[in-house]
């Protein structure tokens, strides 16, 4: 097989490369490992949601690159923040024009630009038909009225390099080797959350003890070949994803939804000893990855009280009150803390000592001095003094891994030295360097992947001679050959 470019992967941000190459005239070939027509992957089960750091994308272009710094803590380079806050109002436009129909869906900014139809407000696992399902038909559909095709079944193993370019690369189908010679080739197969020794290396000790809370498909086959191809590798150790009902691991009613964010913001999170190990104020996509590092990481508990859960436990999308009980997940229940701790097989001087120093710095208006410290900047902490009291099992739910190949802000794939690999491409939740640090700052999956794919078509355009690329990084029309 031979064509200009070969795509890996046919998720948001897969075909949203594929398509806008061949707008560009490029012959494009999609390889995609799942089988089936609706094959599944995290673009099918998305929200729908595009913002940046959880405000909308379409404020004023400074505003949005503060957002991405605060997030994040500086760890994204000051060129892939350009690259975000500047192109992901011109990414949600060319969708609109493939035909992808986006609304407002609540009162909150991020609500502004989620996908139609949106998901259903209801616990579980529910995407067929909806905003994700039907980006993925239309976009596929688009794409082979462009002459480009997808092409299912097909793992891509090995990456082919001459003289330090890329040139193709080797894929299976039933068991048989394909080689696609290609001018470019673009990495779009998610990220590595679906692989247990990756995840094992990076994410957790315990990958069997982290739920998925996606497709579970992209197993870094990208990362592999990229870095075996000389690519650096940028922010790997970190996850996004959301707080779950341990329940969750047994229970396909409890995944994706509810999470249970609001309750642990508000009240604590201790281990088996009883004792805090994190700082809840920095919410749900930071608590799941410190809960996913401990040694034990189905050793984590929230605890609250009634006025939380009837508070904050009942303001999410789909919030834990009352949708949890509904569906099975278990809340423990006592009437006293030292109650709570028997249930719980927590040693009970220890967890109401842990219960008094929350009160006693919430009432004093003192967290910051908490161990470890409790930040108070995205919501405000509870006091848990009101019986009954109650306690949900936690488990880390995975959604995509942050971290993975380095990338220009062209979306080209970077060695360690900075300098791009010819030929070579990323987009998507298989690159690095838009999310995570130390602060595990959070973005947004679909914003990233499709800014990230406009940038990989077009630069792969311009170094192929079929567009040139503007100074603000958009390819031109299409140049016949």
């Amino acid at each position: 097989m031979k064509t200009d470019l070969v795509v890996i992967g046919a998720g948001i941000a897969g075909l949203v490369t594929a398509n806008r190459a061949a707008e560009l005239g490029l012959g494009v070939v999609v390889l995609e490992k799942g089988s089936d027509d609706r094959y599944l992957c995290n673009s099918r089960y998305t929200g729908g949601a595009f913002h940046i750091g959880m405000r909308s994308l379409n404020r004023p272009v400074e505003e949005v690159k503060d957002t991405i710094r605060g997030e994040t803590d500086g760890f994204v380079d000051e060129a892939l923040v350009t690259m975000l806050a500047t192109e992901a109002p011109r990414a949600v436009d060319w969708l609109r024009r493939q035909g992808i129909r986006f609304m407002k869906a609540g009162p909150r900014d991020w609500q502004d630009t989620v996908l139609a139809p949106p998901a259903l407000p209801q616990p579980g696992l529910n995407w067929e038909g909806r905003g994700g399902d039907t980006l993925l038909r239309t976009l596929g559909g688009a794409l082979e009225k462009r002459g480009g095709s997808i092409h299912r079944g097909v793992r891509a193993r090995e990456l082919m390099m001459e003289g330090g370019r890329c040139v193709g690369l080797r894929a299976e189908r039933n068991g048989e080797t394909l080689t696609v010679e290609a001018r470019a080739v673009v990495i779009a197969d998610g990220g590595f959350q679906g692989d247990p020794d990756l995840v094992r290396a990076h994410v957790s000790p315990a990958p069997e003890a982290v739920r998925q809370r996606g497709a579970g498909t992209g197993g870094g086959d990208g990362l592999r070949m990229a870095a075996a191809a000389g690519a650096a590798l940028r922010g790997t150790p970190y996850v996004y994803g959301h707080i779950l009902c341990q329940d969750a691991l047994t229970n396909d009613k409890l995944w994706p939804y509810p999470w249970l964010d609001e309750l642990v913001m508000a009240g604590l999170v201790v281990d088996r000893t009883g004792a805090r190990f994190v700082d809840e104020g920095r919410g749900g996509v930071y608590v799941t990855n410190r809960i996913a590092k401990l040694d034990d990481p189905l050793g984590a508990t929230v605890i609250f009280d009634r006025p939380i859960w009837d508070g904050p436990g009942t303001e999410s999308i789909i919030p834990a009150n009352p949708h949890l009980s509904r569906v099975g997940g278990t809340i423990i229940e006592a009437d006293t803390l030292e109650g709570l701790a028997e249930n719980l097989g927590i040693p009970a001087d220890r967890l109401v000592a842990t219960v008094a120093a929350h009160n006693a710095a919430v009432d004093g208006g003192d967290t910051a001095g908490l161990t470890p410290p409790r930040s108070t900047g995205r919501a405000r902490p509870f006091p848990i003094r009101k019986a009954p009291f109650l306690a949900i099992r936690l488990v880390a739910g995975m959604t995509y891994t942050m971290g993975g190949i380095a990338i220009d802000d062209h979306s080209r794939v970077r060695r360690e030295d900075g300098t791009p690999i010819g030929g070579l491409f990323a987009a998507g939740a298989t690159t690095g360097g838009l999310e995570g640090g130390d602060a595990i700052g959070y973005v947004g999956g679909l914003t990233k992947s499709s800014v990230t794919g406009l940038r990989a078509a077009e630069a792969a355009a311009a170094e192929l001679g079929h567009a040139e690329l503007g100074r603000d990084g958009h390819g031109g029309s299409g140049v016949g050959r």
